[in-house]
Formats: C-alpha cells, structure tokens, sequence
C-alpha cells in the first residue's frame, strides 16, 4: 500500500519500509509521528481513495530515526570592480523517519 501525505508544506509519496527526510522538528530517536494529512491512499490491488482535501480515517505512522544534515549548499556573492566577495555555506537540518504502517 502507498500513499501521499503532506506536511510542512511539502508531499511525499511514501510506502510502508520507505525512509524519508522531513522537515526538522523537537522529537528523540525512537519516537513515533503520526501523518493525519493523508492525500492518496492505493497500490497493492486495493481500493484506491482520494482525498478532497484529505482521506477521512487514514493515517500513516513513522518512526523518527534521528537528525540529519542535509548537502552543503554554497552562496557566493560578488561585486565586480570592488574587491567585495563574500562566500558562505548553509546545511539544512532534517529528521529522518521510518514509515512504519499506513492505515485507512
């Protein structure tokens, strides 16, 4: 079973054994999250359900397996004919979850 599940503004499209990278938030490791904004429910020959806006009932349970830092990203910035350059790196922080079972 798969499903399409919304948080922070973002959507994912996830299955029950997939790992993801969501957006940084309080939790230990070894801590379950619950997804109630379930968008798509399907796959596996099953019934599939879509949401307007979200699936009534359906909910997607992870398992946060700990913080992590996503790729160093780079902004320069240079002003030509002034000597001004400046240079300076950002990595944004995620917590990694484990989609334990979709329910619906």
């Amino acid at each position: 079973m798969e499903a399409v599940i919304r948080d922070g503004g973002h959507q994912y499209r996830v299955a029950e054994g997939d790992t993801l990278d969501i957006q940084y938030r309080e939790v230990e490791a070894g801590a379950s999250i619950d997804f109630d904004n379930v968008l798509y429910l399907g796959g596996d020959g099953g019934e599939t359900r879509i949401g307007t806006p979200t699936v009534d009932g359906a909910r997607v349970r992870a398992r946060v397996v700990g913080p992590v830092k996503g790729d160093k990203l780079l902004v320069a910035k240079f002003r030509r004919r002034k000597g001004s350059r400046s240079r300076v790196g950002h990595r944004q922080p995620y917590i990694r979850v484990q989609i334990e079972k979709i329910e619906g």
